[in-house]
């Protein structure tokens, strides 16, 4: 078969752009749109960097423009130079060999910057708790501290969780028509000029970004998922995949020790400004990001999978037939997750999806009022200690994930959750009497949601073919989402917080209904290969074992 050339391409570090000098001009403009923002902050150091009513200087304004300039730019260079000469074409290189080489230290730099990554993720979207109380302040806005405002506070947790559902889904397209690791660098560039919003001295301004910021950090976990799931080997898989996504309990550790150390000094904007540094090392660290060697092999992009797969220790065999065969009966569009092979799968993944969403942002966000409601004055200690009991149970779920089996254990989760919380349905108010049993039905939704969503984000991009993978991966990711955005929306309107029981109730019955899907249609992926579960997913003759 005849393989696409890519030797004008770019290569640093075994890694390739398509246009390299586009990528570093446009990151380098919106590193320096961003830092064109600093005099603004800097000019509010006598006031504490109250920046409210000031308007915005001419450096910011042409600042702005570079780095609207410099996404363009940066997008154009991550573009592969030349697409394959028909995008139907599989490689016949022997995919199979990507799960039978060991773990070399190619595969520890690109896991240890992909945890990297997601704490750099988790850290824009946990900083809202951080920074609200100080907006509220400084703006005058309705929240807590300030119940006389006139404009809720909330309306920022609201702009920014919409971003990250609609980033969910623009970067699974995206991942999956570009590539997963450009997709990736691009987040990352999103990430540093989002930080500029440290600098807005208006509060229009900063629900604006925050949106922005919501698109970036939507994007950026699904994509992570989905290079780890083509590029580390069958058997090591998904035990890794689960302590990288149990990294969400580290980026809130960082988080909130940079809002004890930084904030008192350097106000809550720093908290945004930092995106700079965090985003800049990101993408120095490009050189650990390849391309998914799968990604490659399905787009018939032969040589570059192969300096890929060489690099990651896998022996290149060339064979007569494709074992990425069974891609061919898969369209890369929304659609083909409903078509008929795929359509269960999808349904199990949106109400899982959906039900850890209303569990994190419903019954999770509500419980601490809803707990000072009913006496209980040491409420967040309560929670804390929750949390710490279940966090020595990641590992052993990760161990269940990878060893034990992937199905099992989605189920066993959902069901503990769904009984958790309908417990608090059965007992409701009446929870007060025993706070032991408060403690054991808080321990599952507060630490094990974590752990689901965590669960689910790595089953989305083991069963999801190569040509959609990011697809399903961003579905999982915005669905889970959006019930966050129902949720918070209530708050923002000023709609009172439900009781315990009736906020466990919304959670409950959904994840009660995925433990019923994941038991009729749910596919075990533990230890297997991914063309192997797509292929009897589709119905098709076994690939080449």
């Amino acid at each position: 078969m005849a393989q696409q050339t890519y030797e004008g391409e770019g290569r640093i570090g075994g890694v390739t752009f398509g246009h390299p000098a586009a990528f570093w001009v446009g990151v380098a403009l919106v590193v320096g749109g961003v830092v064109a923002h600093l005099p603004m902050y800097l000019m509010g150091k006598d006031t504490h960097y109250r920046l409210v009513g000031m308007p915005m200087a001419t450096p910011m304004k042409v600042g702005m423009a570079a780095i609207l300039v410099g996404l363009a730019v940066s997008l154009y260079g991550l573009l592969p130079r030349f697409a394959p000469a028909n995008a139907d074409l599989v490689s016949r290189l022997r995919v199979s060999a990507l799960d039978d080489a060991p773990l070399t230290p190619a595969h520890w730099g690109l896991l240890v910057t992909m945890m990297l990554a997601v704490t750099i993720d988790i850290m824009k979207p946990t900083a809202l708790a951080f920074v609200m109380p100080g907006m509220t302040t400084e703006y005058g806005l309705k929240g807590p501290l300030n119940p006389t405002g006139t404009t809720p506070v909330a309306y920022v947790s609201l702009a920014g969780i919409t971003g990250t559902v609609l980033g969910s889904f623009l970067w699974g397209w995206l991942g999956d028509r570009i590539g997963r690791r450009a997709s990736i660098l691009y987040a990352g560039i999103g990430f540093i000029g989002t930080s500029i919003c440290g600098a807005m001295p208006t509060y229009s301004w900063n629900l604006v970004m925050c949106f922005v910021m919501g698109l970036a950090v939507g994007g950026m976990l699904p994509i992570c998922y989905s290079l780890l799931a083509e590029t580390i080997p069958a058997r090591h898989r998904s035990w890794l995949m689960i302590l990288v996504g149990a990294d969400i309990a580290g980026a809130y550790i960082v988080t909130s020790w940079l809002a004890s150390a930084l904030v008192p000094t350097y106000s809550w904007r720093i908290l945004w400004l930092i995106g700079l540094p965090t985003g800049v090392l990101f993408i120095l660290l490009n050189r650990w990001i390849p391309e998914s060697p799968r990604f490659l092999l399905a787009n018939a992009r032969d040589q570059e999978a192969h300096a890929v797969m060489k690099r990651f220790g896998a022996v290149i065999v060339p064979q007569q037939s494709s074992e990425l065969a069974v891609e061919a009966k898969v369209q890369r569009r929304w659609s083909q997750l409903l078509s008929g092979e795929l359509l269960w799968l999808t349904l199990i993944v949106g109400v899982l999806a959906l039900g850890s969403g209303l569990v994190l942002f419903g019954f999770n966000l509500w419980i601490p009022s809803n707990l000072r409601k009913l006496g209980y004055t040491d409420a967040d200690a309560i929670l804390r200690n929750a949390a710490i009991i279940g966090f020595p149970l990641n590992f052993l779920v990760a161990w269940m994930y990878g060893f034990w089996s992937s199905k099992k254990t989605i189920i066993l989760l959902s069901a503990l959750t769904a009984a958790a919380l309908f417990g608090f349905v059965f007992v409701g108010n009446e929870i007060v009497q025993n706070r032991g049993l408060l403690y054991l039905l808080l321990v599952i939704p507060i630490w094990g949601i974590s752990s689901v969503v965590a669960v689910l984000s790595v089953y989305a991009a083991e069963i999801y073919p190569t040509r959609i993978r990011s697809r399903g991966s961003g579905f999982a990711a915005g669905a889970s989402k959006a019930g966050g955005v129902a949720i918070i929306g209530l708050v923002a309107f000023g709609i009172a917080a439900p009781s315990i029981a009736t906020v466990a109730l919304i959670g409950a019955v959904p994840m009660a209904l995925a433990v019923l899907l994941v038991a009729l249609f749910g596919v075990e992926t533990r230890q297997r290969r991914l063309e192997e579960i797509t292929a009897e997913e589709l119905g098709a003759a076994r690939v080449v074992l």
